[in-house]
């Protein structure tokens, strides 16, 4: 079989930092690796860079902006959020990961404790999992009754109306994998002595409950991808790809003023 030969193009990418370091950070040296690697590095950095005038506009403008991260257990979710406030100022933004609600949550109004986490003028909140958890993981671990999750579902979407029309950009992401990737990320955490703290009850169970997962999921979306509330699956069983598509759809979405 011939090689593929490298491009001048190729070369100049290789002889790069970032073509080094993809070279050169493995014992055996694959260029067709390295040079994807390297690709989609600055792919990356340029969309975050884009990213940086997008939050820009949102802090010079007083805009208000909430991004949902939804998808099963191990899908990339925290991942990506990473990726994209990596380089944005940390002032102007804030990662909502909410745990269970204490008691006097749980007496609340079920959207409130989310309220109070809504973004500022010149703000962006990520929220790491959000209100649907109501949708999926409450009925099928059993951490709802099942008025309560019918009442969520009656009101979700008249919240979000409420949201957009207060002038503030909702963008809902779910990060969808498969069966088999969710199992293999499971057992990467659980070798790992520096993710093995990620491993919650919830997760444990999750591949018993896929089938559940995914008939609450179904719902979910044939319910709540409203024509002003879309939501906007990102394929995620490759995670550098699913990464740079969050990003791409975060810039095609708000309507920043570009330079």
């Amino acid at each position: 079989m011939k090689e593929n030969v490298p491009t001048s193009e190729d070369m100049d990418l290789l002889n790069s930092k970032l073509g080094l370091y993809a070279l050169l950070r493995n014992k055996k040296v694959n260029v067709d690796k390295a040079l994807e690697s390297t690709r989609h590095t600055v792919k990356l950095k340029k969309a975050q860079e884009e990213l940086i005038k997008l939050h820009n506009w949102v802090i010079n403008t007083n805009q208000k902006v909430v991004v949902l991260f939804e998808g099963r257990d191990a899908a990339g979710k925290g991942g990506a959020i990473r990726r994209i406030t990596e380089y944005i100022n940390p002032r102007h933004f804030k990662i909502i990961a909410l745990n269970k609600p204490n008691s006097d949550e749980k007496e609340q109004w079920f959207f409130q404790r989310y309220i109070n986490h809504l973004p500022k003028p010149g703000e962006i909140v990520f929220f790491d999992r959000s209100w649907y958890n109501r949708a999926g993981v409450d009925p099928v671990n059993n951490f709802c009754t099942q008025e309560e999750y019918e009442i969520f579902m009656s009101q979700v979407n008249d919240f979000e109306k409420m949201l957009l029309q207060s002038g503030t950009f909702l963008i809902k992401f779910y990060f969808s994998i498969s069966k088999e990737e969710q199992k293999k990320r499971f057992d990467e955490i659980k070798k790992s002595p520096l993710k093995r703290w990620k491993m919650t009850d919830v997760d444990r169970k999750a591949q018993e409950l896929w089938d559940d997962y995914t008939k609450y999921k179904e719902r979910m979306f044939n319910e709540t991808n409203t024509e002003i509330a879309p939501w906007i699956v990102i394929e995620g069983n490759n995670k550098p790809i699913a990464r740079i598509k969050a990003i791409q759809h975060l810039l095609e979405m708000i309507p920043y003023e570009h330079e």
